[in-house]
């Protein structure tokens, strides 16, 4: 008998609330809808998307912070208590690649 893997099942408002923070983080200049949109959409997520998407959002600012750039504030900015939560997951990623990464960025001359 064949064992499969089930697939992992993104709810519609974690795929929504990502989509939207893609463009949020990756976009230069922000409309204050759509950040308004990101900070209606993430209390409809439950507690398991709530850490996937800070995890996510961890990758993110360690991607940023090899770049130079300083993604956690931002985050903060947007919504505290997923500034908090996104600090905790980098808190959590493996060796190399937490808090230290996104903090001791370098600054350019």
């Amino acid at each position: 008998m064949c064992v499969t893997t089930p697939e992992m099942a993104l709810s519609i408002p974690y795929r929504k609330a990502q989509r939207l923070l893609s463009e949020w983080m990756e976009g230069g200049r922000t409309a204050r809808r759509q950040v308004f949109a990101i900070r209606a959409l993430i209390p409809t997520l439950d507690v398991s998307d709530k850490h996937r998407l800070c995890r996510w959002l961890a990758w993110w600012c360690v991607a940023a912070g090899q770049r130079g750039g300083w993604l956690l504030g931002r985050i903060e900015k947007l919504d505290a208590a997923l500034g908090t939560s996104t600090e905790k997951a980098l808190s959590q990623l493996p060796a190399g690649a937490g808090l230290s990464t996104v903090r001791d960025h370098r600054k350019s001359a």
